[in-house]
């Protein structure tokens, strides 16, 4: 039997296959609320035969925003909208839905990605001030951030669990706190971005510390009905920066909390980062992880192949895979992995012409 079409319980949640949706930023929002692009973007990836989708990182703050067009939850009025336009979807769906809370940090106040490249001056009216562990600008294109006070820092912890609430309010299923690639989470964590002689800076302890308090207060707000989750930068791929004895010690720390699943991928936070990028390069970081810790692994990062796919959860790399460019440019990946591994998944009825036989259940 197919490894990768098993069963993986997260926390409170149980996924029917282990294929997970990554989250992909659309930058799509107006005013942090989603919109009609949302609806067909969602109802896609509902659709694909995926165990689960995670919405994109989802700014807990406007300042949190990478960019002006990023999708927010730091308003009621942004949660209605979420939960507007995935009414289609979940209407044509079962699969569980995961959001990613996040805060940009000195990555902040960016154009979309296919616009031109660098951050919007703070004057600028699509723009604004940056915050961040320290104060280092990410590269001489971006602002330089202000370093946040304890209240900044305060206010940062009660605004995340106020998001985790409004997406437990509209019914989604999990939390995926963002401590990559390079946003502020990952800016605490590592000794590059880091340069604090407070109790959030210095020591390994202390630049977890962050991390570990946001993830205590969203699991005591809402998980005792949702998953909660981390995902992490394993490397910055820079010497003297994070790296994997250090995620270890995240790990296992995260774990003795509850943590529900570590989502493993690497880089994000400096240019001068030095990344191999080729097929599987961040399974290692992946494995090496679940090696140490009982918490659910999620393996991510040019994972395009079913076979791929599946030797990661039989070989014991990872215990789930996500995906995301690969789903967009083939939004039915998981049928063909499961034709492809001789498995079985649910199909819509109105689609059984469409598909082998053999892999409808």
């Amino acid at each position: 039997m197919s490894q990768l079409f098993s069963p993986l319980a997260l926390g409170p949640i149980t996924l029917s296959n282990r294929i997970i949706i990554a989250p992909m930023c659309q930058y799509s929002a107006e005013n942090g609320l989603a919109t009609a692009w949302h609806t067909n973007h969602w109802c896609q990836l509902l659709q694909s035969g995926a165990g689960l989708c995670i919405l994109e990182a989802t700014a807990v703050s406007p300042e949190g925003r990478i960019s002006d067009l990023d999708l927010g939850i730091w308003h009621d009025d942004c949660a209605n909208s979420i939960e507007q336009q995935l009414r289609a979807g979940r209407a044509c769906s079962n699969m569980p839905i995961f959001i990613q809370l996040a805060h940009a940090g000195r990555k902040a106040s960016t154009r979309a990605p296919w616009l031109k490249y660098g951050a919007r001056d703070a004057n600028d009216p699509r723009g604004w001030p940056v915050l961040s562990s320290s104060a280092l600008a990410y590269s001489p294109d971006f602002q330089t951030p202000t370093a946040m006070t304890g209240q900044d820092i305060e206010q940062f912890i009660l605004d995340t669990v106020s998001a985790s609430q409004r997406a437990a309010d509209i019914g989604l299923n999990g939390i995926e706190l963002h401590a990559a690639p390079g946003y502020l989470l990952h800016q605490f964590l590592s000794p590059l971005s880091n340069q604090r002689d407070d109790q959030y800076g210095g020591s390994l302890a202390n630049r977890c510390r962050l991390l570990l308090d946001v993830f205590d207060a969203v699991k005591q707000q809402v998980g005792k009905t949702l998953a909660v989750g981390v995902r992490l930068s394993a490397t910055d791929w820079v010497e003297g920066g994070w790296d994997l004895a250090q995620s270890l010690y995240l790990s296992k720390a995260l774990e003795s909390r509850g943590c529900d699943f570590i989502h493993v991928s690497t880089g994000g936070l400096s240019p001068a980062q030095n990344i191999p990028a080729a097929p599987l390069f961040q399974v290692p970081f992946a494995s090496a992880i679940k090696a140490h810790v009982a918490t659910p692994v999620i393996a991510v990062g040019l994972i395009t192949e079913p076979t791929q796919a599946e030797t990661i959860i039989k070989d014991q790399q990872a215990d789930a895979v996500a995906l995301a460019r690969a789903l967009i440019y083939q939004p039915r990946w998981p049928w063909h992995a499961a034709a492809e591994l001789s498995a079985q998944l649910p199909i819509p009825p109105q689609y059984l012409r469409c598909v082998p036989p053999a892999i409808h259940n």
